[in-house]
């Protein structure tokens, strides 16, 4: 028998359960129903936190079998959220205001302008679903006139307000070939030089086990780089400041205009300008010690990452091998049937089971190929974060640069106004050659090192102004890509554990069945 207090527990606990529920339908009822006007948003600011209270209770809940439908509401909870920031965002922001915030330094704000789509605080991953539907080979002609096997791939896109009011519209969809992928990425390589932009799968396949085909047309690898060119695209579609490139956008929805678009930016030349500067060699006077340990840390998250690839392959190898060895089991006990009665059937039976251990390793290694995938991101994502640290390293060298110059005319200027000039510098040594210069040769190259000096202290401050915003604005976003990689990195790990721990669980399982069939012998 329940206790009195423990009845009252229990019935509290349903009538709160019931409570909650029905102040839930109520704010989703405000959220459909009510006509929306800016003047709403403090109201619908307090509805927002009572919805994620509500749904911090669900989940706290949810084993509960008055909440058994927790799943549908956290569904309609998302959509109807989702809505209700998205109305906010649109009412909120009337007036242009640069993407991205404080994150845009002045310079690149300027320079960039013109390519911005201006809607602060939402991302086209929040306006459009994008998704790369499929991939198809087809054989056209080359830049120098020869025939050739390209791959192509089918980009659809569709507007996410219309598929929230209930419409189902056709989506648009155009066909792109890696190669524009890759002009897409370079161009923002050159306009965003503080983020870390987000890499494209590989071109040609890499860290591969001997039974997977190296070929860039095998349809496993299409598939695979299908799939990681709508990672790509999804990445750069959720980013607060890429995603607002009015380039992406053409690159979405313009299927023969695009290269017109992007070329007249002029980023071609910038980004072999770019290669140029980021392959020199020059050193940093006083370098940044965030910066030089994050350039540190991409070499060895790339290094670390190609080691665990490598053994990955060598892994797969060897377990391939292990798997294909048990199809041997099968053909001896299916042999072995063939000549006894009584025991035929189980051995038939261990060696149906034996040959399906076998054949199951084929699938399981191409859905570890899914996991690998995901390491390879961040092992190209590691090239990206260094090129990031290297731009800082050349900013700050220019800055150098421009001070060491500007010392130097002031020291000049100095010299020429007192006339004391050192004897062992080149121009003591000169005026020991040739003599002292004339007044009107002195008053005009003091004339000059004054306008040399004005230019060189405006280039300083320039430089300072340019240093100081792209530390600010790549800073911002390593934190952010530092997140992103944990996150990212974790599940990956644990998702590679859990399917390891499931090939465990079917070869016990294997043996387990055999060990059955050989009892009813």
């Amino acid at each position: 028998m329940l206790s009195v207090s423990c009845l009252s527990a229990l019935l509290l606990h349903t009538v709160c359960c019931l409570y909650i529920r029905f102040i839930f339908w109520l704010e989703i009822l405000f959220i459909v129903a009510a006509p929306f006007s800016p003047s709403q948003i403090p109201l619908y600011t307090k509805c927002i936190t009572r919805l994620k209270v509500i749904l911090i209770f669900y989940i706290l809940q949810g084993r509960t079998l008055i909440l058994k439908d927790l799943k549908s509401h956290e569904s309609l909870y998302l959509v109807c959220i989702t809505q209700l920031e998205r109305r906010m965002a649109d009412a909120g922001n009337k007036e242009s205001a640069p993407i991205g915030g404080d994150e845009f330094t002045n310079t690149e704000l300027e320079n960039n302008k013109n390519n911005t789509m201006v809607e602060e605080g939402s991302t086209l991953l929040r306006r459009m679903e994008i998704s790369v539907a499929e991939a198809e080979k087809r054989t056209g002609k080359n830049t120098v006139n020869m025939q050739e096997i390209f791959t192509v791939y089918l980009i659809e896109t569709r507007p996410i307000d219309a598929i929230t009011e209930g419409h189902n519209p056709a989506p648009d969809s155009l066909w792109r070939r890696y190669s524009e992928f890759e002009i897409l990425r370079n161009y923002l390589l050159v306009t965003y030089p503080f983020i870390v932009v987000p890499p494209l799968p590989e071109k040609r396949a890499e860290f591969v086990w001997h039974k997977l085909s190296a070929d860039n047309m095998d349809p496993d690898f299409v598939e695979r780089r299908r799939v990681g060119l709508e990672n790509f695209l999804l990445r750069v579609a959720s980013h607060s400041v890429l995603s607002n490139d009015k380039i992406l956008y053409h690159f979405l929805t313009e299927e023969h205009r695009w290269k017109e678009v992007v070329h007249e930016t002029g980023f071609q030349a910038k980004a072999d300008s770019r290669i140029k500067a980021l392959s020199a060699t020059f050193r940093v006077k006083n370098p940044d010690k965030r910066f030089t340990e994050m350039k540190l840390y991409s070499d060895e998250l790339q290094s670390l990452t190609s080691q665990l690839l490598r053994v990955r392959a060598r892994v797969a190898d060897r377990l391939y091998g292990v798997y294909k060895v048990h199809g041997n089991y099968g053909r001896v006990f299916s042999e072995w049937s063939a000549l006894e009665k009584e025991m035929g059937d189980g051995l038939q039976s261990a060696g149906h089971h034996m040959d399906a251990y076998a054949a199951s390793v084929d699938d399981m290694l191409e859905e570890e190929e899914h996991y690998a995938d995901q390491l390879k991101e961040y092992l190209f994502y590691a090239e990206a974060l260094r090129a990031v640290c290297r731009k800082h390293e050349l900013t700050q060298y220019e800055l150098e640069t421009a001070s060491s110059d500007l010392i130097s005319k002031k020291q000049q200027r100095e010299e020429l106004a007192t006339g004391m000039v050192r004897t062992f510098s080149f121009k003591g040594m000169t005026n020991k050659l040739f003599g002292q210069e004339t007044p009107e040769q002195r008053e005009a190259k003091l004339s000059l090192l004054e306008e040399q000096i004005v230019q060189g202290e405006e280039t300083v401050t320039e430089k300072t102004v340019e240093c100081e915003e792209y530390v600010k604005g790549a800073w911002v976003d390593m934190q952010r890509f530092k997140e992103q990689k944990d996150r990212d990195l974790r599940e990956a790990l644990i998702g590679y554990a859990v399917m390891q721990i499931s090939m465990c669980k079917k070869g016990i399982q294997v043996w387990t069945n055999a060990k059955d069939c050989f009892h009813k012998m």
